[in-house]
């Protein structure tokens, strides 16, 4: 999935408007994506992402940069041997653009702050 565009609270991809905070899988998209902690990712907000045996996930941690990561998240992905990137949002998109079609990836986005 290619992303035409990001701006504060705003993605566009293959031409549909999402305004809330989502999940890119290679072959879907949970635009409905809700963490317990708003500003606060943690294990159980990425279960889903977990049981699709990424490579690689992509963290957009907003616009400001604003949601933080838990060290258990952390410390699981490397255990599981999974690649994080954890970048702003606007960055996050970036890096997915480039190289999502190269890669087993899953990036979720915090649009907002």
């Amino acid at each position: 999935m290619k992303i035409k565009s990001y701006s504060f609270g705003k993605i566009i991809i293959n031409n549909k408007v999402i305004t809330s905070d989502l999940i890119i899988y290679p072959n879907r998209i949970d635009d409905n994506w809700w963490r317990q902690k708003s500003h606060l990712l943690q294990l159980d907000d990425i279960s889903d992402i977990l049981a699709s045996k990424p490579d690689k996930i992509i963290i957009g941690t907003g616009f400001w940069g604003l949601m933080k990561i838990d060290k258990k998240v952390i410390s699981k992905l490397k255990d599981l041997n999974i690649e994080l990137i954890a970048k702003k949002t606007e960055k996050a998109v970036e890096i997915y653009n480039q190289i999502s079609s190269k890669q087993n990836i899953i990036m979720g986005l915090h649009l907002t702050c």
